[in-house]
């Protein structure tokens, strides 16, 4: 029997599979019970282009302290700020990778955050 990090992981590769026939850049998701992390990845080779993250000391003092990262308007924080980095970056379309977590909550927070501030997916 698959645990659940297992079952999740198993989701994920095939939505990868999928991003990866498109050739698309990816936005990836990874949240954890204290904190959410985005980066935005290169389609060929997989190098990191940009990323955002609750753990970053400069977020940690937006959102008043340590620990204070794990709700949805910390999420909306980081999908805006990542949105302006990709923007910076000259990129404006995306292909949103959810690495097998749900839709809802705080990924989707997330979302919807980078949408409204200019991402395309």
């Amino acid at each position: 029997m698959l645990t659940k990090k297992e079952q999740r992981l198993r989701r994920a590769r095939q939505t990868r599979i999928r991003i990866a026939t498109q050739g698309a850049v990816r936005l990836t998701v990874n949240r954890t019970n204290l904190h959410i992390y985005a980066s935005i990845i290169a389609g060929e080779g997989g190098k990191v282009l940009t990323s955002a993250s609750t753990a970053e000391a400069e977020m940690r003092k937006a959102l008043g302290g340590a620990g204070k990262g794990g709700n949805v308007a910390a999420a909306q924080l980081i999908g805006k700020r990542l949105a302006e980095k990709a923007k910076a970056l000259g990129l404006d379309k995306v292909a949103f990778d959810r690495a097998g977590f749900a839709y809802h909550g705080r990924v989707k927070a997330l979302a919807d955050a980078a949408r409204e501030a200019g991402l395309q997916f």
